[in-house]
């Protein structure tokens, strides 16, 4: 139930170069999105609502955005084999519960937009093996040991857009220093993609990584020693806190 971006990354990723893909129904809040996904996928059917996404699936994907999670359900028939995996960040397990009783399982995640490319570490609470199932096809799982835990990983996500920014920063300011905006966004995007290629293959503490990308009194250190000085790390801090008070 919801048809957006995080909708479209996990249906993408679970029918794509698969022998035999899950059926997959898709609520017709977005009708664009979930026909283009029906017209690449033949496991892929737009339902005339969501009552009929339940009628036809025992596995309930929900991913609307949180201040609509309760109009979206309040009319809704569950069976008690139904089992929701409810995606909206900061409704709690209690709530969800109530609103699609008599389901049987409800489990909170937080799968990545890279469910597309199936390389999403979908954190997930309780352990369920549904949905470990489901999200093992396209990534991996990651159990925190409680629902408050699971809340800190939800805040750690909202830095994504700031990440971005950040690179945008960047690349404007070497706009700004004489070089053409495609060719500092085009640097950009290579020299962040390859680091990440770094962080997927590293298994150790990130600060490990960081060494390994200074040298003593070169020109990196010297970024980062500005960046700390200016309390950078501080506000980042600063910023997750109130990100987490939201949460909880």
């Amino acid at each position: 139930m919801g048809a957006g971006e995080l909708t479209a990354a996990i249906v993408e990723g679970l029918s794509t170069d698969v022998a035999e893909p899950p059926a997959v129904f898709l609520s017709p809040r977005s009708h664009s999105v979930g026909q283009e996904l029906a017209s690449r996928f033949p496991n892929v059917r737009v339902c005339q609502s969501n009552q009929d996404v339940l009628d036809n699936a025992l596995t309930i994907v929900l991913a609307v955005r949180p201040p609509i999670v309760q109009e979206v359900l309040k009319d809704l028939v569950f069976r008690p084999e139904h089992v929701v995996l409810s995606a909206p960040s900061g409704v709690r397990l209690e709530q969800l519960s109530e609103w699609v009783a008599p389901a049987g399982q409800v489990v909170r995640v937080i799968p990545l937009p890279q469910a597309a490319r199936k390389q999403s570490l979908t954190v997930t609470y309780p352990d369920n093996a549904v949905a470990r199932e489901l999200f093992d096809r396209v990534g991996g799982v990651l159990v925190p040991s409680d629902e408050s835990t699971l809340e800190v990983f939800s805040a750690a996500t909202a830095t994504f857009a700031a990440h971005l920014d950040y690179l945008t920063t960047i690349a404007d300011w070497l706009a700004e220093h004489g070089v053409a905006a495609e060719a500092a966004t085009a640097y950009m995007t290579h020299v962040f993609g390859q680091l990440g290629q770094s962080l997927a293959q590293h298994t150790g503490p990130l600060a490990e990584l960081t060494g390994k990308h200074m040298t003593p009194g070169g020109l990196n250190e010297q970024f980062m020693t500005d960046l700390r000085r200016d309390g950078v790390p501080d506000l980042v801090r600063r910023a997750l806190d109130r990100v987490l008070a939201r949460l909880r």
